[in-house]
């Protein structure tokens, strides 16, 4: 019988093959990587969207190399509510320091990272040379990220939702102090997470300061508090622009619109609701504002029933705001179907470019204020014989081409047809879309009015001028 080993070289053994294994897994990046030296996250929570602000010193080590890209890295569930990611690198010195805009891009690196966490690049502008340390500031949007709880409310109790969070910073690179901010829209606050240091100071609450944190650590916090802004959520919008060289580019949006937030339950009363306003239906929207062009004109808004009066349209030189009521009151879970329709003048929007090509300069989004948009979609409808359509949209969207016919058209019009989902406020940017066109093809439509025209008045004096009547026919 071969003799055994003491019971304390077996333990030590095994402590020793447990740190080794814990060592080869931990996801810590090497020595010569790139360090944060300094990150502050503020979170703001006082509106239905969740809008985080990243400052990040990053600091490349003097046995690194170039660095070309930083990343910056979310969990599986933000990474499904993220709707824009922006980012920007201070360059120049205090009194000249300026912000240049970095591509952001999402890394197919998700194998290497834990947890399922998602990765995006910051492409710099210019390397990252050993030694070197550069301020970045990361913008990004979160759209469905409060939850509504409880799930049901009456209509005069206020709506409460939870958020979710790390009070370190997920990164992939090693943090060396941290400290982050959650700002809330009322001094309503439930409950909330403690992870020490956590102060709190009316709405807002600090976290932090926390140092040499490890790569990908995660502390989660969950916040309960008071949010009775209306969560207005888009889940389908159409939006058809009709560009017509006669002078005229006529846009029409159809709505599909719905309460995000916590579902009303009980039964709902008009005179509670009109006499007690600032406490019943705190969470509820009766009206909204939609920013249009400037110059727009011909401005209709009606649903399925026919036109709605209650609106109101300012406009200037600069811009058009529609301010506009439902039907009725939006309450948790309540749905509303309605279309705005507008023309606006061609030459402020129709343009030609250095290579012969025209192009048409519109705005990509939705033009209601605080609101998301789940399911957007865009068709651009070009005048009849426009040839070889693109359209050049600054973030990722899906484009095909497709067919419509309208009057007196005869091959039909090239339409040019943009979706995109997760659609917010920060989307809303000019893109163009460029085509060529024949102007011989403007006379198409005139000539087949004068053609018919003119068929018509040769077929009335044929008609005049010809003997229909039956006549005896004389004997031989």
């Amino acid at each position: 019988m071969a003799p055994s080993l003491p019971t304390s070289i077996l333990l030590l053994l095994a402590v020793a093959f447990t740190v080794a294994a814990a060592t080869s897994t931990s996801p810590t990046a090497p020595e010569d990587s790139i360090r944060v030296v300094s990150a502050e996250k503020r979170i703001d929570l006082t509106g239905p969207i969740v809008k985080v602000y990243l400052t990040l010193k990053v600091h490349n080590p003097a046995t690194g190399s170039d660095a070309l890209h930083v990343l910056i890295a979310f969990t599986p569930l933000e990474a499904q509510h993220l709707s824009i990611v922006k980012a920007t690198r201070a360059e120049g010195k205090r009194n000249k320091k300026v912000y240049v805009p970095l591509p952001v891009e999402p890394v197919n690196l998700a194998a290497n990272a834990p947890d399922g966490a998602r990765l995006y690049s910051v492409l710099l502008s210019a390397p990252l040379r050993p030694s070197e340390t550069t301020t970045m500031e990361v913008f990004y949007v979160l759209t469905h990220s409060l939850e509504p709880f409880p799930a049901e409310i009456t209509q005069s109790e206020s709506q409460l939702v939870y958020y979710r969070d790390s009070a370190v910073l997920l990164s992939p690179y090693h943090v060396l102090e941290q400290v982050t901010y959650v700002k809330m829209p009322s001094n309503r606050v439930e409950s909330f997470t403690r992870v020490d240091p956590t102060a709190r100071s009316g709405p807002e609450v600090k976290y932090g300061m926390y140092k040499d944190q490890l790569p990908y650590t995660y502390s989660p916090i969950l916040l309960h508090h008071e949010n009775n802004h209306p969560f207005a959520v888009v889940e389908e919008l159409v939006r058809k622009v009709e560009i017509s060289h006669w002078g005229n580019v006529q846009v029409t949006e159809q709505y599909k619109l719905k309460h995000g937030g916590a579902r009303h339950k009980g039964v709902f009363s008009r005179l509670e609701y009109q006499s007690r306003q600032s406490i019943s239906g705190a969470s509820s929207f009766k009206n909204l504002l939609a920013r249009l062009p400037p110059r727009v004109h011909s401005v209709y808004y009606r649903d399925e029933i026919g036109n709605i009066s209650s609106s109101n349209l300012r406009t200037d030189s600069h811009k058009s705001e529609l301010e506009f009521e439902p039907r009725y009151p939006l309450f948790g879970g309540w749905h509303c179907t309605f279309t705005i329709g507008y023309g606006m003048p061609l030459q402020d929007f129709l343009f030609e470019s250095e290579d012969g090509r025209r192009f048409a300069n519109l705005t990509f989004g939705c033009p209601l204020l605080n609101t998301v948009v789940d399911d957007l979609t865009i068709k651009i409808v070009l005048p009849e014989g426009s040839k070889s359509p693109q359209a050049v949209v600054p973030f990722l969207t899906e484009q095909h081409l497709e067919t419509s016919y309208s009057y007196l058209d005869v091959v039909g019009r090239t339409t040019v047809v943009l979706k995109k989902k997760n659609v917010v406020g920060e989307h809303n940017v000019p893109f163009q879309v460029y085509y060529e066109f024949n102007p011989v093809f403007m006379l198409a439509e005139p000539l087949m009015l004068i053609s018919a025209a003119l068929l018509f008045f040769v077929a009335c004096i044929a008609y005049l001028h010809m003997d229909l009547s039956i006549g005896k026919s004389q004997a031989s």
